[in-house]
């Protein structure tokens, strides 16, 4: 056999003394190295860091000082720009009456007290006027069940009646034939009507049901006349001052030039004056009462700038506390709304019928006129008066121009406290699609369906866009709903409703231009209520700014709207009270992109600033965009990058349209309500 052969093995070379403090020696200076190096490149971007800072904070103060340098001028032509507020105001004076009246009556504070005997005397005529509709259908009523043996129908024996008007609807129904069994009553061609109990069935009774399609029930109060003067703010008071020294002068002037000529002025007459000089004393003369008068014109219209500039802000200021206490079972009228008009609906005692008698017919006259059923009876001595008196089903239809995003509340009229109420009225269903209603009630007498004021709010979105001269497109996108609204001119018109991706026709609305008032008016009547009341941020969790801060922005954005769309942006939510942030984007062309490139405007109401992030960005941040500037007002800061065309359109449009657009802005409160 051969020599082993040796074996081969990973076998490591032991390492003596020296060697293992020579490699710990080198680990630790490059440890040192490593350490230096990693110091050195922190100060280095830590002074980079410093550096950029030190710049940023440079060029921020000096925009803020080209800011505050240029801020007195750009005011000062924001405050003509704004002019057309005031203008397109004189030219709807007629208007203020009625939006006082509404402001008023909806919990949304004092009226402009200059107004309040007007008002009250609209007021009065307009009850005056649907108590008299409401009395000549009560006597139509009376006529018909008078005759109601003439009008039986022929199947039943009994007697069915419906008298439509524009503003109204009457049912009658005449118990006729008395017959116990005949307890389900349904008016013909309709699905509105009782379910009587027996007793009822077996009584002379008539059944009515009123239907106004306006609420005439509802408490319209009374305004207080001013017994102090309104407070005012110091600009107003020293614009006052101004104009009232300027017509002192002017009276002092004409005094004076109305004394007559003392002796020693009698030389200034002599014949040696020329007649040239006579006619200089004249001109200067004219051209100071002209200029006097300038004067006191320009003070005039600072002055009613500034008083609607505040009604602007008090139409948007938010109440201190709740307006009322109600009781249980009374109905909160700042947080529901009465919808589809009132239902009136009484049980009345059968008049007396004619009747034949050798060729005669003899009728008994009550002097009285129709008198109410009581039931139940106040007094019973039935052991078992509640399945004796139980109540009676009602099935009414709902009004055709009303539209409700959720199951309708039915509620009654406490003649007795002037409240509507919940309580007497049970086992009520909404079949949705055949808009009937039905409910078990226990009394008689006024009925109305409510909503919520406030279900459409808050709003998911927004969006302002331009549609032509003069022409915007306003979009508010709601949980249940989709509006959109075209403003035109001093106009409004509701171009289409969308429930839940599908269109709705919504005939008695669309295709009507009205007035903004009327317009915003007849959306609540419909139940297309996106209009916050100084009350509703005690209802709605509100994303509520600083009111001053919202009225600068809706007026400028008025101002723009012409050339700019706006619209909502996540960020608003992020951002302070005192701050407001909104997409902007010029658009001239006809057609709307699909994904339309937006800027971020941040606001705070003396300062505008284009933003660094977008909609997709992950965090907030007040950084400003490269390449922008501060500016005092939204106006200048998107003339720095506006078409020549834009500016010519802005400054080109019509005042009434502009004050359309602020009014319909200033209504729905899209900065702090979305």
């Amino acid at each position: 056999m051969g020599p082993k052969a040796k074996k081969t093995g990973n076998k490591k070379k032991k390492i003596n003394k020296a060697e293992r403090l020579k490699q710990i020696q080198e680990e630790e200076e490059k440890r040192l190295k490593d350490e230096e190096e990693a110091r050195l490149k922190y100060e280095k971007e830590e002074l980079e860091r410093l550096e950029m800072e030190r710049i940023e904070r440079e060029k921020w103060c000096q925009l803020e000082e080209k800011d505050l340098q240029r801020r007195n001028e750009e005011l000062e032509e924001l405050y003509l720009l704004e002019g057309c507020f005031p203008e397109a105001e004189k030219l709807k004076r007629e208007t203020r009456l009625l939006a006082q009246w509404k402001h008023y009556i909806e919990c949304d504070g004092t009226p402009d007290p200059t107004v309040a005997q007007e008002i009250n005397t609209f007021i009065s005529l307009w009850k005056e006027e649907t108590n008299e509709t409401f009395e000549a259908v009560i006597k139509k009523s009376k006529l018909v069940l008078n005759q109601a043996s003439t009008l039986a129908d022929l199947d039943t024996g009994n007697m069915e009646k419906i008298i439509r008007d524009e503003n109204i609807t009457l049912y009658l129904w005449a118990n006729l034939k008395k017959n116990p069994r005949y307890k389900s009553i349904r008016f013909s061609e309709t699905q509105v009507g009782f379910e009587i109990p027996r007793i009822l069935a077996a009584s002379d009774i008539a059944l009515r049901v009123l239907h106004t399609h306006y609420d005439h029930v509802s408490p319209l109060r009374h305004i207080p006349k001013p017994t102090e003067e309104e407070p005012t703010t110091l600009e107003t008071e020293i614009l006052k001052e101004e104009l009232e020294d300027v017509e002192t002068a002017i009276s002092t002037e004409d005094q004076k030039e109305s004394k007559p000529e003392e002796s020693g002025s009698k030389l200034i007459h002599e014949e040696e004056i020329k007649v040239e000089q006579q006619s200089n004393i004249e001109v200067q003369m004219n051209f100071a009462d002209e200029e006097s008068e300038a004067v006191k014109g320009e003070l005039e219209m600072k002055l009613f700038s500034e008083t609607v500039s505040a009604a602007h802000l008090l139409q948007i200021e938010n109440a201190p506390e709740m307006p009322l206490a109600f009781e249980d079972n009374e109905v909160d009228i700042c947080q529901f709304t009465t919808l589809g008009g009132i239902y009136h609906l009484d049980i009345l005692e059968l008049p007396p019928q004619c009747k034949p008698a050798k060729g005669w017919m003899i009728v008994e006259i009550l002097k009285e006129g129709l008198q109410k059923y009581t039931y139940p009876p106040e007094t019973t001595e039935d052991l078992e008066a509640e399945n004796a008196f139980p109540p009676v089903e009602v099935t009414l239809r709902v009004h055709d121009n009303v539209m409700f995003f959720e199951d309708p509340m039915v509620v009654r009229w406490n003649a007795e406290d002037q409240h509507w109420t919940t309580d007497g009225i049970s086992n009520i269903s909404y079949e949705q699609k055949e808009r009937l209603i039905t409910f078990s009630l226990e009394t008689f007498g006024p009925v109305t369906l409510i909503q919520d004021t406030h279900i459409n709010m808050p709003y998911r979105s927004w969006e302002l866009r331009p549609l032509d001269v003069n022409q915007v497109l306003l979009t508010v996108t709601t949980v249940f709903t989709e509006i959109q609204i075209h403003i035109k001119e001093n106009v409004c018109m509701l171009s289409s409703i969308k429930l839940q991706d599908i269109k709705e026709d919504f005939p008695i609305l669309e295709g009507k231009w009205m007035t903004s008032f009327c317009f915003i008016n007849a959306l609540k009547e419909a139940g297309l209520n996106i209009f916050p009341t100084g009350h509703s941020h005690f209802y709605v969790s509100a994303n509520n700014k600083i009111p001053l801060v919202e009225v600068k922005a809706y007026r400028q954005m008025a101002l723009l709207s012409s050339a700019f769309a706006f619209g909502w942006s996540k960020w608003n939510l992020e951002c302070t009270s005192s701050k407001v942030v909104f997409k902007v984007k010029e658009h001239l062309a006809e057609e709307w992109p699909e994904n339309p490139n937006w800027d971020l405007l941040l606001f705070t109401g003396d300062r505008a600033q284009m933003l660094k992030i977008n909609e997709e960005s992950e965090a907030f941040s007040e950084a400003l965009k490269e390449e922008t500037e501060f500016h005092s007002t939204l106006y200048h800061m998107v003339k720095d990058f506006a078409s020549k065309e834009a500016m010519e359109k802005i400054r080109s449009s019509d005042c009434q349209s502009l004050a359309c657009v602020c009014q319909m802005l200033l209504s729905t409160r899209l900065l702090s309500y979305s």
